[in-house]
């Protein structure tokens, strides 16, 4: 083997870990839906949260990256250390797919059908499939299926360049004589658990102990103990996630750590056992790809069923490990390491952005109940869900921000964009609100009033104003179409009313039934009532345009005034309900 050689498996090597990320990644994105689907159906329960892991980990080909986004999830409380567990265990089976789909390069045979299944074979052909879909399809979901395939072809072909490269080593004595030393346990434990923390891919080191197979150099004495290390290597990846985390997501990488740390300790145990007692021959033939994905399954198979029934114990292994030391740890609502799945990631956004839709809608509903009821607790609580406002909007934006610098599906992008939007909305509604205690405290501190007219007309205002802000946030947080379609001529019958309001109030004021001072309270008031109605009505268009995937929101509510009947039904509907007496 000469250095042209070691270029040419250094070029494979390249070619196989970016293969494997790029479809990884590709991957991710299409199932972007059906991977939010699994994640929501995790529970307490052992088989749901094992199926989960496993799942997901089959899906977008790595262990690692679902364990970081277990110690994600557990960090911002989305799920407790003993679920966490369950589907840690459902990714170490999960992991072994990929072996299965890299021995596909070790199948030989010269009849026809037995060719067409060698990656020689077919991975051009879907190479030619996945650059049309990625060069001429303008669909996100076919651009992402094209990289899938792209991704499957460069991995493969790495994968044989690989097993090209160093098919020589065959000759070499110095080769030979390494995995004779490999076949001590103990170093070949050590050297699987080294290769895999180097490039934090169990999967990526599995295929790699595959390529060298190639070489029949590598018996099943040696490759059995390198399997069981990189099980070891692969918990790297979590360790250095849970820095700077909570002790229940330190925990639960701790847990990955002792879950892998067990299995190997007592499979290694039984494996030394039978070689040295039973010394069955099948540990001194040579590896083969097929051999080693097998090997691999059973080791993790193996290490589920034994430690699966004991994940109570291992959750008080890992308290004792991981101990509390006083003071509740608040979760963090927007978790950096759920970057890492976008799709993820946005759920967790959309559900921060309800928390701020409730706290926006419960500081405004406060507020107007304050020119009959006021008290100081009550203050206090609006202008803390105000400034919860603030702080909501800030880390959700930069997070969208930094969350649509990823790679993103069509739809997830759109979804981000809609979210940008909306949660500036939502801040103002809560800035009307602290506008709204102002003018409330205002009449009280300097002994205003409205005439017993004007405020049964700001009655019936206030009615709309909380019809529509409740019609919003249903829009919002439950996607509902129908509800956003209300706003609109809602928010056009409010924008009447205020007009109306107002100049019946400038005739008030005239034949002397309200003060001046109490006169510019009560413009005040009409304003920020109104522009919260405007607010809600970008909410609701926000919701229309994502579903009809678009991202013009003035185009869309000028639509619905034009002359939808639809609109003229629900516009006259509230106009009778909200409407002013005779004067």
């Amino acid at each position: 083997m000469d250095i042209f050689n070691v270029l040419t498996m250094i070029g494979g090597l390249c070619l196989f870990l970016f293969g494997m990320n790029l479809m990884g990644q590709a991957l991710e994105r299409r199932a972007g839906g059906k991977l939010q689907s699994l994640l929501d159906k995790m529970t307490g329960s052992v088989p749901a949260g094992f199926l989960t892991g496993l799942g997901i980990t089959a899906i977008i080909q790595s262990s690692s990256a679902t364990t970081v986004m277990v110690v994600g999830f557990v960090n911002s409380g989305l799920m407790t250390l003993r679920q966490a567990i369950n589907v840690i265990m459902g990714a170490n089976v999960g992991t072994t797919v990929t072996a299965w789909l890299l021995s596909l390069a070790g199948i030989s045979g010269s009849n026809i059908w037995v060719s067409l299944l060698k990656p020689s074979s077919f991975t051009p052909v879907l190479a030619l499939i996945g650059i049309i879909f990625y060069m001429f399809c303008k669909s996100g979901k076919k651009k992402d299926t094209g990289m899938i395939l792209l991704g499957f072809a460069t991995l493969m072909f790495g994968m044989e360049t690989m097993s090209g490269a160093v098919s020589g080593l065959k000759d070499v004595p110095a080769f030979a004589s390494l995995f004779l030393m490999f076949k001590n346990p103990i170093l070949g434990v050590l050297a699987g658990a080294l290769l895999t923390g180097i490039i934090q891919s169990s999967s990526a080191s599995v295929g790699i102990l595959q390529a060298l197979a190639v070489t029949g150099q590598v018996s099943y004495a040696a490759a059995i103990p390198i399997i069981m290390g990189q099980n070891i290597g692969t918990c790297v990846t979590a360790l250095i996630s849970s820095v700077g985390t909570q002790k229940n997501a330190k925990r639960a990488a701790v847990v990955h750590l002792m879950f892998n740390v067990i299995g190997v300790v007592v499979l290694l145990t039984a494996f030394w056992i039978v070689k040295i007692v039973f010394a069955p021959a099948i540990l001194d033939e040579n590896a083969t790809m097929s051999g080693i994905a097998i090997a691999h399954s059973l080791f993790n198979i193996l290490c589920t069923a034994m430690l699966l029934p004991a994940g109570g114990l291992l959750e008080k292994l890992a308290i004792r490990i991981v101990p509390d030391k006083g003071g509740k740890e608040q979760p963090v609502e927007l978790e950096e390491r759920l970057l890492i799945t976008p799709s993820v990631a946005l759920g967790r956004c959309r559900a921060v952005a309800g928390e701020m839709a409730r706290c926006a809608g419960e500081a405004l509903h406060m507020a107007l109940t304050t020119f009959e009821n006021y008290s100081p607790e009550l203050t206090e609580s609006i202008r803390e869900n105000e400034s919860r406002c603030d702080r909501y909007e800030d880390e959700l934006g930069t997070y969208l921000v930094r969350l649509s610098a990823q790679q993103l599906s069509d739809a997830e992008s759109e979804e981000a964009t809609e979210l940008l939007k909306i949660i500036g909305d939502f801040e103002r509604i809560s800035d009307h609100a602290v506008n709204l205690l102002a003018a409330s405290e205002e009449l009280r501190s300097k002994g205003l009033g409205f005439s017993a007219t004007a405020e049964k007309e700001l009655k019936v205002l206030i009615g709309a104003v909380s019809e529509i802000l409740n019609t919003a946030e249903r829009a919002f947080s439950e996607k509902d179409l129908a509800a956003a379609a209300q706003v609109e001529p809602l928010k056009q019958v409010i924008v009447a009313l205020k007009e109306q309001m107002r100049t019946r109030h400038i005739l008030r004021m005239q034949q002397g039934h309200c003060s001046i001072e109490a006169g510019f309270v009560w413009s005040d008031l009409l304003t920020d009532l109104e522009r919260t109605a405007d607010h809600c009505s970008n909410i609701a268009g926000c919701v229309l345009d994502a579903a009809n995937h678009g991202l013009n929101l003035h185009e869309t509510l000028r639509a619905m005034r034009a002359d939808d009947p639809d609109f003229r039904r629900a516009y006259g509907t509230y106009a009778e309900k909200y409407r002013l007496q005779a004067v």
